[in-house]
């Protein structure tokens, strides 16, 4: 049975969670097509991104907890390095992902939006990494990536406390990029990646592996890498034909 539902729509998709009944929770079936889902788009030349949205009143609201109740040690470790490799693989992929968060965004969920490059989110929305309250900690890469994204202060208590923020509040922190009306979630987000996807596709590239490789290193090895893939982009034919556009006042003709 797939929980996911892929709509290509031209160089991109819309993949919706499909698992209302259980607001959407992450089991390791859901969380291995997930992985498919990426596998299979990075496959199809004509799709370079994807919008991600839950079906219902949640994007994800955390993990399968009835499921996790019966972990042993070795159980538990398999299952965080499923959703860790998995995230891990949709983070690095080239492919261009928004989470378009539609209701409830929490533990699990919230790992999962913040593997993606964007997060868009209603301003019902509720966002957090409440493992603590069941005794765990965020399973999927959360301790990692939070910091990250809001700095090590904010994160510590949101993963310490795991209390919930708004939509607003995670705006505010810089968790979410933006905050939308729930008519226009799907259209906004769609609208943003397809003007992110008609730029230059191998300089999107570039630019997002400098960022990823940037966040996991010290700043001199981040400048060179930028320096080595700034310097990589004059030898490929897209560059030329942006520049080349710019001083004949016209719009690029990218291909791919």
């Amino acid at each position: 049975m797939s929980f996911l539902d892929i709509q290509i729509k031209s160089n991109f998709a819309l993949v919706t969670i499909k698992r209302p009944e259980a607001l959407n929770a992450l089991n390791d079936v859901v969380i291995t097509q997930i992985g498919e889902m990426v596998e299979e788009l990075e496959s199809n030349p004509a799709v370079r991104g994807f919008v991600l949205t839950g079906e219902g009143k949640a994007f994800v609201a955390g993990a399968d907890i009835a499921k996790m109740k019966e972990f042993n040690v070795r159980e538990g470790q398999a299952f965080s390095e499923l959703g860790q490799t998995v995230f891990r693989k949709m983070e690095l992929s080239n492919l261009i992902s928004i989470a378009a968060i539609n209701g409830f965004c929490l533990g699990g969920g919230m790992e999962l939006a913040m593997a993606c490059d964007i997060r868009y989110a209603v301003a019902s929305a509720k966002l957090g990494l409440p493992e603590v309250t069941l005794g765990l900690l965020p399973g999927f890469g959360g301790s990692q990536r939070l910091p990250r994204l809001i700095g090590v202060g904010r994160a510590t208590e949101m993963i310490l406390s795991g209390d919930m923020i708004s939509a607003e509040e995670g705006y505010r922190l810089g968790l979410i990029n933006k905050v939308v009306d729930p008519a226009e979630l799907l259209n906004e987000s769609e609208k943003t990646l397809s003007t992110i996807l008609s730029r230059g596709p191998n300089a999107i590239k570039a630019a997002k592996t400098a960022i990823r490789q940037g966040l996991e290193t010290n700043m001199e090895r981040g400048l060179e890498w930028e320096k080595q893939l700034f310097g990589g982009r004059f030898a490929d034919e897209e560059t030329k034909e942006g520049l080349s556009a710019f001083l004949e006042k016209r719009k690029p003709n990218f291909k791919g």
